[in-house]
């Protein structure tokens, strides 16, 4: 496998593997790169099987040492956004002997561990990937209480799955934006699905909407993978209009689900680009899917590696990709069977289509009847007056829960014109216990750096 990957990107050559704020590197350079990167982890004592953390986003720099570890048969763990929790979290399930910076400036190896505190990790962590020879991924979880979930992949599994893709014969036939994290599973597969088959990756700066924008009229970008709340972003924005987005071909939109008013609104704004539901978690990898239509929130998981089933509503999934545990959690999300239970809540129509409901966890029951946050929210989208919103639950001594909901209202409106145009606008449209009882006036809505909508909201103002 490991042959296979640098064979191939022998034979791309020439070809432009990223492009790194105005700068292409081709193959040939990512290649000598990685090899100076295997060289400079040698010589600061990182060894096959240790764990390594890499800290940065995207770069050549982190793209190569991501290319190199996996060459050497380490564990990695991507990490964009460095915390002092997220650190002592991963030192003290990971047992990382190094870590792995890349900078503005260039490469920076530090030691994390002692020798013997290394090779303990190194045995703990890589012991579990049932492989010797085989690299390893940690990926940690978005959750935003607590610590993360350290989650262990096959790094090889990954890589053998993009492998078996046939490379493009054009040079430069797939240029894809890296809009998705760099440690997150989307980001991965992203970058993977495009370098392994000898596309461009394009390497933003900020993701900011703008930015987004403007790269994808100077490459002539043809697929946008994306997810629904930075879809807004970019239409409230009216950065779709003030670009020329006209090569786009495809969006994927993922992370979260979407409300069928908004797909609406995103149809409208993109009349000529077909609109793909994707659909995959950190445990399992991203499945290939199929939309029912560029209008319609119902999609069929439609890969080979991937088997899904629902049990009280629930959506299961099984796949090729499947992680190997986690290394700090009891492995309580998975069935005695294997199946991952990924907290999603789907209705399941009769010819095999899905549609995503909401997420298990952030059901709002009110007295007993319940609510998913997505069902008012896609209600609300359809108001002329409300340009994004979100909804969520707060606890209530009597009901148990009460309805919560921020909006970012379109125009100049008073919390009392906004308040009083929701109850005209919902009543008849939804039964009485989805009433908010909360509406905040925000000037933006909270997203999370997975770019999904933040649904606790401890700061909200209330009455």
């Amino acid at each position: 496998m490991r042959e296979e990957l640098i064979r191939r990107f022998e034979e791309f050559g020439p070809r432009t593997a990223l492009f790194d704020h105005g700068t292409a590197v081709t193959y040939t350079e990512l290649l000598e790169r990685i090899r100076d990167t295997r060289k400079r982890l040698a010589l600061h004592g990182v060894e096959p099987r240790q764990t390594v953390v890499l800290h940065g986003d995207y770069s050549p720099d982190s793209v190569a040492a991501l290319f190199a570890l996996f060459l050497d048969g380490n564990v990695v763990v991507p990490v964009v956004t460095l915390t002092d929790t997220t650190l002592d979290t991963v030192v003290e399930h990971c047992r990382p002997g190094h870590l792995v910076r890349t900078t503005g400036a260039g490469v920076e190896i530090r030691d994390l561990t002692g020798p013997a505190d290394a090779a303990v990790g190194a045995g703990a962590v890589h012991g579990r990937l049932g492989d010797p020879d085989a690299a390893g991924l940690v990926l940690l979880s978005s959750g935003s209480t607590g610590a993360p979930k350290v989650i262990l992949h096959s790094l090889d599994v990954l890589v053998g799955e993009k492998l078996q893709k046939r490379p493009r014969r054009r040079a430069n036939a797939l240029n894809i934006l890296m809009v998705l994290m760099f440690d997150h599973i989307g980001g991965i597969n992203s970058l993977l699905s495009t370098l392994l088959v000898g596309g461009t990756a394009i390497l933003p700066e900020r993701r900011t909407p703008e930015e987004i924008c403007s790269l994808i009229e100077r490459h002539r970008i043809l697929v946008l993978p994306t997810s629904p709340t930075y879809l807004n972003l970019m239409m409230v924005g009216g950065y779709h209009r003030t670009y020329d987005l006209s090569s786009l071909r495809l969006i994927t939109y993922g992370t979260e689900p979407m409300s069928e008013e908004l797909l609406l609104r995103v149809r409208g704004a993109f009349p000529g680009v077909r609109l793909l539901q994707t659909f995959g978690t950190s445990e399992t990898g991203i499945a290939a899917t199929t939309s029912e239509s560029s209008t319609s929130t119902y999609f069929k998981i439609s890969d080979d590696g991937v088997e899904y089933r629902v049990v009280d509503g629930e959506l299961q999934l099984r796949s090729r990709t499947q992680f190997l545990g986690y290394l700090n959690y009891e492995d309580d999300s998975l069935t005695e069977d294997r199946w991952f239970r990924t907290g999603d809540l789907v209705e399941e129509a009769a010819d095999g289509f899905l549609r995503i409901k909401g997420r298990a966890k952030e059901v709002i029951n009110v007295g007993g009847e319940k609510l998913l946050p997505l069902e008012l929210e896609s209600v609300l989208m359809g108001s002329p007056l409300v340009e994004d919103c979100v909804v969520y639950g707060r606890p209530n001594a009597i009901t148990g829960q009460s309805v919560c909901v921020d909006i970012k209202p379109r125009g100049e409106l008073t919390r009392a014109a906004l308040r009083k145009h929701v109850a005209e606008f919902l009543a008849g449209r939804v039964e009485p216990f989805k009433m908010p009882s909360k509406i905040n006036v925000v000037d933006t809505i909270a997203m999370s750096d997975r770019m999904k909508k933040l649904r606790s909201r401890p700061g909200a103002d209330e009455e």
